[in-house]
């Protein structure tokens, strides 16, 4: 009887990422693009005021790719890179504005593990790294940890060409008690969150090698 049977799910998952020692594997590139939705809003407080309310990236398309290798999971290992054009709004007691422009970037190694039926493999996926948020008009960039998760199905076109739709939540750890978002020294806000929530949705195709 095999081991994996009796294991959890998300165990066989997040071993994918690191334990996995394919017997043949491929190489591969994915490119996609999508749109980012769903980003959950910071409790803030202005530094200078003491005045409470509300931050939040918004909504906007993005692009990115995924490169690793295959496994005999059946799966695969990868490094994924997702960037987000967009802005940093303000909400609450502030009046609702644009403060500025920003790039978000995800940098991330994971693992998917596939469920194959026929030319259909859907599949799970799981990954770890950093994320950054780069604003613009002379305010700090910051980077922060973050884990993601999701689900897609992959339609196999041939041996070295397919096309996967797949949706990812991605969860950043910022610190509760940290100030955000600095403008040459000065720190404009305070913040009271702990997580920042973000969804994905991607269509890309994949080249294997």
């Amino acid at each position: 009887m095999k081991i994996r049977d009796h294991l959890p799910f998300s165990v066989l998952v997040a071993a994918s990422v690191f334990v996995t020692t394919p017997v043949v594997a491929e190489v591969f590139v994915a490119p996609f693009g999508g749109y980012s939705f769903g980003a959950s809003e910071f409790d803030i407080t202005a530094e200078n005021t003491g005045e409470p309310g509300s931050l939040k990236i918004s909504e906007s398309g993005h692009y990115g790719f995924i490169a690793g290798v295959t496994t005999n999971d059946p799966g695969d290992i990868y490094f994924l890179y997702s960037h987000q054009d967009t802005d940093l709004r303000t909400g609450g007691s502030f009046s609702p504005n644009v403060i500025t422009d920003l790039n978000v970037d995800y940098f991330h190694l994971g693992g998917s593990l596939y469920f194959p039926n026929g030319n259909l493999k859907p599949y799970v996926t799981a990954s770890l790294g950093l994320t950054q948020m780069r604003p613009g008009d002379n305010y700090s960039t910051e980077s922060r940890f973050s884990m993601g998760f999701g689900a897609g199905i992959e339609y196999q076109m041939t041996e070295a060409f397919s096309l996967f739709a797949d949706a990812r939540g991605y969860a950043t750890f910022v610190n509760s008690s940290s100030a955000l978002f600095c403008d040459g020294g000065d720190c404009l806000w305070s913040i009271s969150s702990d997580i920042m929530w973000q969804g994905q949705a991607n269509l890309g195709v994949k080249l294997k090698f």
